[in-house]
């Protein structure tokens, strides 16, 4: 069995922390480790050294080997440009013999959180025996909401397929990807929805037949990189070829118009760290302060402050309120509109100030 960690994210709703040269997954969010060497330590349990692999940009290479020096660096598999999931797998696929295509592979976003990971080695072990016995199924894993979430995909379950174990797999009814506070409030309330954690485990052989079907252009690229993988000028040819493929959402393009996908209900205590909102609520909860660096308050409440130690925070009488400071940026928002600082990043890339993405 193989495993593939996708570390080749912007994680732009972090910044100004998240950059375009260092990203989310290379932060050290909760301690000294970064999510990247967290995620890698967390499957270690599952599978060799040998049987993991990590996609990310080429550009981010060295900091890869520096940060998981006992990988190879033939286990680092390098995209040349940014093209979504669909494009990742299918190049993490050439890595793969013709045996390993018919068996299971799981994969893992790199920048995510997990807090019971007793509970996440069980549950993939399971599921992993799942898929060996049915093929044809591209599996996925549900959290039980915690908050209606509006930055997140939701998984709504449907008949049982099977039990194993204390574990119940369930036909997938319908993906909605980030719906409206009024719908995902509905969701919460509902015990049929789930959060969609992008941990996936299917067979590389049905994926490739399923991108042969609904990505074909994607398709006739991967034919000519599997074909070219072991020659000396791969690297010029996957340059030249890669940029071909079209960046489509794997969500989009395949899960939703294959059938047979299925859900594991999980408890993981998992958060995709994907806004500062959710990455207070995953450091200390709601509805208290977090400080991190040189900050004084009065009669402040509900506060995040996240900053570097030289430069002095001073609030005064505010609430619900998120403070982000690095050596070039300050960024002030309410808590409730966090998620918007992608729009935010967009108005700065129009007037031509990249330098502080």
């Amino acid at each position: 069995m193989k495993i593939l960690i996708l570390a080749g994210g912007r994680g732009t709703r972090l910044w100004p922390i998240s950059r375009s040269y260092k990203p989310k997954q290379f932060q050290n969010f909760f301690g000294e480790k970064t999510l990247l060497q967290m995620t890698f330590e967390r499957v270690l349990p599952l599978a060799d050294r040998k049987d993991i692999f990590v996609s990310t940009n080429e550009f981010f290479f060295e900091e890869v080997k520096r940060e998981l020096p006992n990988l190879s660096k033939n286990n680092i598999i390098l995209e040349p440009a940014f093209r979504e999931r669909v494009a990742a797998f299918l190049l993490f696929f050439c890595y793969l013999s013709e045996r390993d295509l018919e068996e299971p592979v799981v994969i893992f976003p790199s920048d995510h959180l997990i807090k019971k990971e007793e509970n996440f080695i069980k549950a993939i072990k399971t599921g992993i025996e799942f898929v060996s016995k049915n093929k044809d199924i591209i599996l996925l894993f549900g959290e039980k909401p915690r908050s209606p979430d509006v930055g997140l995909g939701y998984i709504k379950k449907g008949k049982l397929i099977k039990k194993i174990d204390n574990f119940s797999f369930f036909k997938v009814e319908l993906f909605k990807e980030k719906p409206n506070l009024e719908r995902a409030k509905k969701y919460l309330k509902s015990k049929s929805f789930y959060w969609n954690t992008g941990i996936f485990i299917f067979t590389p052989k049905l994926i490739e037949n399923l991108a042969k079907k609904y990505a074909f252009d994607n398709w006739e690229i991967y034919q000519i990189l599997r074909k070219n993988f072991n020659k000396k000028n791969f690297r010029k040819i996957l340059k030249k070829e890669y940029l071909k493929m079209d960046p489509i959402s794997f969500d989009y393009s395949i899960l939703e118009n294959y059938s047979k996908n299925a859900v594991l209900p999980v408890d993981f205590g998992w958060s995709d760290v994907g806004s500062w909102t959710s990455l207070k609520e995953c450091l200390v909860g709601k509805g208290q302060n977090f400080i991190k660096g040189n900050f004084w308050g009065l009669d402040s409440k509900n506060i995040f402050v996240y900053g570097n130690s030289s430069q002095l925070v001073a609030t005064c009488g505010v609430k619900n309120l998120i403070i982000v400071v690095t050596d070039d940026v300050v960024f002030i928002s309410s808590e409730k509109k966090s998620q918007k600082v992608k729009k935010l990043i967009e108005k700065i890339e129009k007037n031509g100030n990249q330098n502080l993405l």
